[in-house]
């Protein structure tokens, strides 16, 4: 029934071959902080394979701006982080700043500005439209949009998210409990990432990422245990196993979030729509293998054998969930 499961698998372990971070999403991230009316502490990271080879992505400041001292580069975490001050005469307010080599690099920008009052504004920069005009105040639909487009990437790059839920997926046997499982999943991850990023709770990041990985061991297992012909708890209330594992992919997705930042003026805005982001990626993923798998049991289903696709597709899951756990935990 689910035979093109095993070629779509077999491309997420691909993807996934070199992952020991929970999420994938890994934009190059400037911010400019105001500490004066026309001074500023700027940080700049950009992804980096070693200490010495970064990707070659610069960012292009107002006309007239002036460094103040010499940069501060550190590499951290698979990043080139560099920090200076500089003066920009009149303000940054109103004026552009862009970005070169992002069509080459073929990556984000994520811009946050923070004004001395407190108040923030983030732009997500495209290497179509690598340039930004800071204004004073943004309004809600800019905030909508960038969230809402931050939510659906990181959930589209973050390969064991996907696995988790494709494993849900070759369990749940018809769609009305696949879709209250999915439901579950959702509801439950969208209290953590709420709870984590307003600060109520905190976990450290290396331990849930190892956990994160376990449930997808977990639910790899029952896949097989479905296919030896015994029923597991994933079987029998799949929708409790989504909600115990939602809670902590909540987490995975509060950590990667933090990275980023929420404008201090429109958390609860900016929050609800990065969670609906990442529905929005979640759906478009699930339709996709639900698609492929419709298209395998028709086109191709007199030459794939659907217990043994099935079945090797628990096996890559496993098999790719269980390098992330040892990667995880040696992160500790």
């Amino acid at each position: 029934m689910r035979p093109f499961a095993l070629l779509l698998c077999l491309a997420l372990s691909c993807l996934a071959a070199s992952a020991a971070k929970a999420d994938q999403f890994n934009p190059a991230y400037l911010n400019l902080h105001q500490t004066g009316q026309d001074t500023f502490d700027v940080l700049w990271k950009v992804p980096a394979i070693d200490e010495t080879t970064t990707l070659k992505i610069q960012p292009v400041l107002p006309p007239g701006t002036t460094p103040l001292g010499p940069r501060r580069s550190t590499y951290a975490s698979g990043s080139s982080v560099q920090r200076w001050q500089i003066t920009v005469p009149g303000g940054i307010e109103g004026k552009e700043i862009g970005f070169t080599g992002l069509s080459r690099a073929g990556i984000d920008v994520l811009l946050r500005y923070e004004r001395m009052d407190g108040t923030e504004q983030i732009a997500r920069l495209l290497p179509i439209h690598p340039s930004v005009t800071l204004v004073r105040s943004p309004g809600p639909f800019e905030v909508i949009t960038t969230y809402t487009e931050i939510g659906i990437e990181h959930i589209l790059l973050g390969v064991d998210h996907l696995l988790f839920v494709l494993a849900l997926v070759l369990i749940v046997r018809g769609n009305r409990r696949l879709f209250v499982t999915i439901t579950a999943f959702t509801l439950a991850h969208s209290v953590t990432l709420a709870l984590a990023t307003l600060n109520i709770i905190h976990v450290p990041s290396p331990p849930v990422e190892a956990f994160i990985a376990l449930s997808i061991v977990f639910v790899a297992g029952e896949i097989l245990r479905v296919q030896q012909g015994h029923e597991g708890l994933a079987t029998r209330k799949p929708w409790v196993v989504a909600s115990v594992f939602g809670l902590l992919h909540g987490l995975g997705f509060a950590g990667a979030l933090a990275e980023i930042g929420l404008p201090q003026n429109d958390i609860p805005l900016a929050l609800l729509f990065f969670n609906v982001g990442v529905e929005i990626g979640q759906v478009i993923f699930i339709i996709a293998v639900l698609t492929m798998m419709w298209l395998g049991r028709y086109i191709l289903a007199s030459s794939i054998n659907t217990r043994l696709a099935t079945r090797a597709s628990a096996y890559a899951i496993g098999i790719v969930a269980s390098y992330w756990v040892f990667a995880r935990i040696a992160l500790f």
